[in-house]
């Protein structure tokens, strides 16, 4: 015996038995099933308590959150925390912001630079080639990112997405998440000057309605055997009615065809 009455011994006291055992030991049997025991937290209550578990997985990148999603049902409430996966997302890049709400949650399960894109209004001076060089890029990567065939794709469009080539430039950058209907793909978009004409809702509305167009022309297509421009023309001077469009084609066929014509 020491002079406090210690052992003289340098052996150290076992820890409380309770931080041995299993957690699954302390479940009655009826909610055992309820709770799901990993390796990972099997033996540590403290991996339990959400605040805890949110100081810790605030630390990790978004692949890694990703993962720890996956745990168990706890772990997954956690990490799919949509403050938690922005912060994650925009932490690599400096970000200052990112705004909207993507399509699916799985958008934010990758942040790589091919994630951003930079959108530049179209002027009758510009081309593929132009825009390459001023952005640093290649030609190819934009046509790309913006799903074009040929370097005629620029004159039906009001904007091209460029592709991130300096992480520099996401700096303090807001970027707003967004379906462009031509590259047919969901991105974190910068505006270089200013942000997008009006506010989100309205850019969302204006989708919707331009997706809407394009169900109506490509049934058009179909039932007038005919190309993208002449359905567009026929629904046009229709005034956006289908039923009108098909009509006005069957009154000009008939034309054609009473002047011998067709």
């Amino acid at each position: 015996m020491g002079c406090c009455g210690d052992n003289d011994d340098d052996t150290e006291a076992p820890p409380p038995s309770d931080l041995l055992e299993p957690l699954n030991s302390k479940t009655s049997p009826s909610s055992a099933a309820d709770i799901t025991i990993s390796p990972i937290n099997s033996n540590f209550s403290a991996l339990l308590c959400k605040d805890t578990l949110c100081i810790i997985l605030e630390m990790l990148s978004i692949s890694d959150l990703a993962r720890a999603a996956c745990v168990c049902r706890l772990w997954c409430s956690v990490a799919s925390d949509r403050e938690m996966q922005i912060r994650a997302f925009i932490s690599p890049w400096k970000l200052r912001d990112i705004i909207g709400k993507p399509s699916s949650s799985g958008f934010w399960r990758d942040n790589s630079l091919s994630k951003f894109a930079v959108s530049h209004r179209l002027t009758r001076r510009d081309s593929i080639a132009s825009l390459a060089v001023k952005y640093s890029v290649q030609v190819t990567d934009i046509k790309r990112l913006n799903n074009m065939m040929s370097d005629h794709g620029i004159y039906s469009r009001e904007r091209l997405l460029i592709p991130v080539s300096k992480p520099e430039t996401l700096i303090n950058a807001t970027c707003y998440i967004e379906v462009d209907a031509h590259a047919k793909r969901e991105v974190a978009v910068l505006y270089l000057e200013g942000g997008p004409a009006g506010n989100l809702s309205s850019l969302l509305n204006k989708l919707t309605t331009e997706r809407g167009k394009k169900r109506v022309i490509d049934s058009l297509k179909r039932s007038m055997h005919v190309d993208d421009g002449t359905a567009q023309y026929y629904l046009s001077i229709s005034n956006g009615d289908p039923r009108a469009a098909l009509t006005q084609l069957s009154e000009d066929l008939s034309w054609e065809r009473q002047v011998g014509l067709a």
